[in-house]
């Protein structure tokens, strides 16, 4: 210590320099593959362009935008009510970039073969950097195909699907592009939304007058809000505006904003509305088959979400635990971490895998009816299984940063603040369980879609077989109380199929693992004879 400067303590040693700069494109082997394999090649320079973005800026203005929470301004300072919420100005340049980018449109104003696919590893990329702006560019997306369909809304399809991001409080005709929010949950029904006492009541105009409240309001300095109401034909879809073609503000009133757990860079709140006009969507009472249609966009997003927080937690434990030294040589470098590390990124390659799978099944879905009906299982199978998985996984990554994983100068703690929210928003997990339980039993194709997608990768692979034999047999005989079981066997089986028919280098370990019992009840029990090495080094670059 001899030659410190005067007065200093101790030198700054033995830490990993920054995680920024990095190309989360380039950077990730399991996604330019997965994105070749299920038909985005052609949009691969786009994605890399983001992958950089996301990587370097975005990653940057996260911080700052989840530093700087939002803020409601109810009134104006002459007491006018306003019902304004306030962002950090890092939100508004993470949500400029994502809209420009095609994160909530790109599958929609190029709607090419494998855009959905593209526009999926958009989302994934742009996760990995914030997660709060996923929130209201999910919904935007999900929304534009039923606003199609209606003759009145197709300029607000259209301008929701446009690659450009307007925050400003005016009337959609003075914006090249707008945003989408929803507001599904009541007090008393959360999510048994036929429980919802909103009504709605036609006016003179054709548009109607909405009365009653939202308990969670998504989102909510969005132009527009599908919302559910009672009509007198029963429980209905609506397009609410946040501003009406005349200028004036629509009669809703935010209440209040949701004190969250974590996405601290988007608003929720707590609406009511007093008259508020609103556009129907579909027909009345088919309200529940309306949203059913974006849930199946949103619950990929969910996937996608949780599979983008494990990646950017593998990649931040892995980028510490080759820079950091203990009892002589790289963390990475001793055994019992090495398992650590190589479980979390065989966790993380089966999960982002099987996201673009399910991917391809919706780009496909239109024109493929079993494509279609694989969709509509997986989702729901794939969002209980890999949304259940995230908070595990990411407090696992803060381990291995040990004290300096829970501290917010770091990712992590954001992150697992994150992990939940998946796994409850869209549905939680016994939603999820039941739905899947409702397709097997009702819904024309989608056990057979299953059995296809499961056949495909037989042969392969004794204990996947076997694995498989046994589901189809559970499949045939399932249970609302057996439910979560079956689900999660059905998620590890077609997690596994994916990787086996790809013939990726961590297939054999993880159906070793996951469906032959050769692992323990945490993160880091794969058995000690497993050839780890080739997964670190594919999860991330040196």
């Amino acid at each position: 210590m001899d030659d410190l400067p005067p007065f200093d303590t101790h030198r700054v040693d033995n830490q990993p320099p920054p995680f920024e700069p990095r190309d989360l494109w380039a950077d990730d082997a399991v996604l330019r593959e997965g994105v070749e394999r299920e038909g985005g090649a052609t949009f691969a320079p786009r994605l890399a362009t983001y992958g950089a973005l996301a990587g370097d800026e975005l990653y940057r203005l996260g911080f700052d935008a989840n530093r700087d929470r939002p803020r409601l301004r109810t009134h104006d300072r002459t007491g006018r009510r306003i019902d304004l919420v306030e962002f950090h100005p890092a939100y508004h340049r993470l949500m400029d970039v994502a809209k420009t980018h095609g994160v909530a449109g790109l599958s929609w104003h190029e709607p090419e073969p494998g855009a959905h696919v593209a526009r999926a590893a958009l989302s994934y990329l742009h996760h990995q950097a914030e997660a709060g702006t996923s929130c209201p560019l999910t919904m935007t997306h999900a929304a534009v195909p039923v606003l199609q369909r209606e003759p009145g809304l197709r300029e607000w399809a259209k301008k929701a699907a446009a690659p450009h991001y307007d925050p400003r409080d005016v009337p959609i005709a003075d914006k090249a592009g707008i945003t989408l929010g929803m507001g599904m949950t009541e007090k008393q029904g959360g999510s048994d939304v036929r429980a919802n006492a909103t009504t709605a009541t036609p006016r003179d105009d054709g548009m109607y007058a909405l009365v009653g409240h939202k308990w969670f309001f998504s989102a909510p300095m969005c132009d527009a809000f599908l919302v559910l109401a009672q009509a007198s034909g029963g429980l209905t879809c609506f397009l609410m505006p946040r501003r009406l073609d005349s200028g004036d503000k629509n009669a809703f009133r935010l209440m209040r904003l949701k004190d969250k757990l974590g996405d601290w860079a988007n608003a929720s709140s707590e609406v009511e509305f007093a008259g508020a006009r609103a556009c129907r969507v579909g027909e009345e009472g088919r309200g529940v088959a309306t949203i059913i249609e974006m849930v199946m966009l949103t619950r990929l997003d969910c996937m996608l979400g949780s599979a983008a927080e494990m990646r950017m937690a593998l990649t931040q434990a892995l980028h510490h635990a080759r820079h950091r030294r203990t009892f002589g040589k790289p963390l990475v470098e001793h055994a019992l971490m090495r398992n650590v590390l190589a479980d979390l990124a065989l966790e993380s390659e089966a999960a982002t895998a099987f996201a673009l799978r399910v991917a391809r099944a919706v780009d496909a879905a239109p024109h493929d009816p079993q494509e279609a009906a694989f969709a509509r299982i997986a989702t729901a199978a794939g969002k209980y299984w890999v949304c259940k998985r995230a908070p595990a996984f990411v407090n696992e990554a803060q381990e291995c940063l040990g004290g300096a994983g829970y501290v917010e100068e770091s990712i992590l703690p954001r992150l697992y603040r994150q992990a939940p929210l998946n796994s409850i928003w869209e549905g939680s997990g016994n939603i999820q369980c039941l739905d899947v339980l409702r397709a097997l039993s009702r819904e024309a194709g989608t056990r057979e879609a299953v059995a296809t997608e499961l056949a495909s990768a037989e042969g392969r692979d004794a204990v996947y077989d076997a694995f498989v034999d046994r589901l189809r047999t559970d499949l045939s005989s399932a249970s609302e109380a057996g439910a979560r079981m079956l689900v999660e066997r059905l998620a590890l089986a077609l997690q596994a199929a994916v990787l086996l028919r790809a013939g990726s280098p961590a297939a054999a370990l993880f159906v070793r693992s996951r469906l032959g019992g050769a692992h323990g009840l945490a993160f880091g029990t794969l058995s000690d004879d497993a050839d780890v090495g080739p997964l670190l080094s594919r999860a991330l670059p040196a």
